[in-house]
């Protein structure tokens, strides 16, 4: 993170925790490292994304969802010590040598090498780590497509091109770039990471502050040529783990870069989430899907926007800055009251009803690694730490 941007967001003031909010999430804390204290022995070494009948699952390491069980443990082990979940973050990692060695890198591998390789190195120094997140980045920045100024997304199919296919999910994986630039001292990472935003700025984020999930460019041009749908129930709907992937992603940026541009677009987005919440605070899967009694929440994609929130609040004065970090909290505790399956002793995600991709019928209301990582993040932000992995 740029020490420049941080440095100016500390004399312009910060909103506040009270006493009673930092007591509430150091109890919190204490919940949380018991539960993955327990389940970390059956968990391991392995790659969860979803909880099927109350038992994380394995993908494989390649997965997108690789990097969030070590960074949970990373988070764990950094403010409380806990030996043996560092180990185990640090096996997962080595694991992860296979997809960089295989190139089979893509357009998530933020999620996957910040949350492991990367956190590893700003914990502990380890130079290991850092070259395989600086190998990562290089991957990541060779999907660059220049002339639409966008990261491409998946792989093609044998009967699908997706060379010109971009999604709103690669705002959060840009941190291994502007990373990447400040570690190696070259701007070039940099550069791609600030184009690719400012392309979800001018396309990908309608005035309202909802945003598309995956546009669609002639690779050879550049040219816009359409959406689709994705994971949201329709083309022009509001997808609310994109909605949090929007928030979070370009108050990043703008934490990086200085670029007011990215602040104003992470306030429009955030504002779109509030307004859009029903009464707990936890929103529906898509913000503009038909709604009934049945309708699945997603709680990942909360916990995701509330970190972005109190990242947001803490680069406000704090007057304005308040209302973000209230609004974070709201959510979390929500999460907790609501949503936590603390005392389940049958489930091993930490926050129930999440749902991954709904239009594909993929893990629904269940526990995701994504949400219970989140969740931890955010929790640890309210009880006042500064480490970032992003």
């Amino acid at each position: 993170m740029s020490e420049q941007i941080v440095n100016q967001a500390a004399e312009s003031g910060h909103a506040e925790l009270s006493s009673s909010v930092q007591s509430w999430a150091d109890g919190l804390w204490n919940k949380i490292e018991r539960k993955v204290g327990r389940t970390s022995r059956r968990i391991g070494v392995s790659c969860p994304h979803a909880s099927v009948n109350g038992v994380y699952d394995d993908m494989r390491v390649s997965w997108w969802t690789a990097g969030f069980w070590p960074g949970i443990l990373w988070h764990l082990s950094a403010e409380g010590g806990h030996p043996e979940l560092k180990a185990i973050a640090e096996q997962c990692e080595a694991r992860l040598d296979e997809p960089l060695n295989t190139l089979a890198v893509h357009h998530d591998s933020g999620f996957i090498w910040l949350l492991s390789s990367v956190a590893n190195y700003r914990i502990t120094g380890n130079e290991r780590s850092k070259e395989r997140g600086l190998m990562a980045a290089s991957q990541l920045a060779s999907r660059f497509n220049l002339k639409g100024r966008y990261i491409r997304a998946w792989h093609d199919t044998q009967t699908l091109n997706r060379a010109g296919w971009s999604i709103i999910d690669t705002m959060m994986n840009l941190p291994l770039l502007y990373w990447a630039s400040e570690t190696t001292n070259d701007p070039r990472f940099r550069h791609i990471a600030e184009a690719h935003a400012d392309t979800v700025l001018k396309h990908f984020m309608r005035p309202d502050g909802s945003s598309y999930h995956i546009l669609r460019f002639d690779p050879e041009s550049g040219e816009l040529l359409g959406a689709d749908a994705g994971q949201g129930h329709a083309e022009n709907s509001a997808w609310a783990r994109g909605s949090a992937w929007t928030v979070y992603g370009m108050l990043l940026s703008y934490q990086y870069t200085g670029n007011e541009a990215f602040l104003i677009g992470s306030k429009r987005a955030a504002h779109f989430f509030l307004a859009n919440l029903p009464e707990d605070y936890v929103p529906h899967w898509d913000f503009r899907a038909p709604r009934n009694a049945d309708t699945p929440r997603d709680t990942s994609a909360a916990a995701c926007a509330a970190c972005g929130l109190i990242e947001l609040a803490g680069c406000l004065p704090a007057g304005e800055g308040q209302m973000y970090l209230e609004a974070a909290t709201r959510l979390i505790r929500s999460l907790d009251e609501n949503y936590g399956a603390w005392d389940r002793e049958d489930e091993e995600g930490l926050i129930l009803s999440g749902t991954s991709n709904l239009p594909g019928g993929v893990h629904i209301d269940t526990p995701l690694i994504y949400g219970d990582y989140f969740f931890v993040e955010a929790v640890s932000k309210l009880r006042g730490s500064t480490r970032r992995f992003w």
